[in-house]
């Protein structure tokens, strides 16, 4: 194994990572006052998630049948009020049902 390289790799990607952190702190020093700059940034964290997680969420199970029943199982929990916990295992139970179902009638 090349263990140098390895570890200049690790140097590296551990500089960027902190580097990309560090220059928003370092850049903006004064707090933000423009409302539509704060709202902007308010929703960010929520738009990177769902675009990491939907399509994921799509191509997770065996079908895409049953990725869209989870998919709208979890939203229906989730515009219903339910916890994070509640909405994960009813999506999880709610495709883990369509596989079933969709296993019999596929045969």
């Amino acid at each position: 194994m090349n263990y140098p390289r390895i570890l200049t790799c690790i140097f590296i990607m551990a500089f960027v990572t902190y580097v990309i952190r560090m220059l928003p702190l370092a850049i903006f020093k004064k707090k933000i006052n423009n409302r539509f700059i704060k709202s902007f940034l308010a929703y960010v964290p929520y738009a990177v998630l769902a675009a990491m997680t939907f399509p994921e969420i799509l191509y997770s199970t065996a079908n895409l049948y049953s990725a869209c029943i989870g998919l709208a199982a979890a939203l229906f929990l989730a515009y219903r009020g339910r916890g994070l916990l509640t909405v994960a295992l009813g999506s999880a139970g709610a495709v883990f049902v369509a596989e079933q179902i969709l296993r019999v009638v596929m045969k």
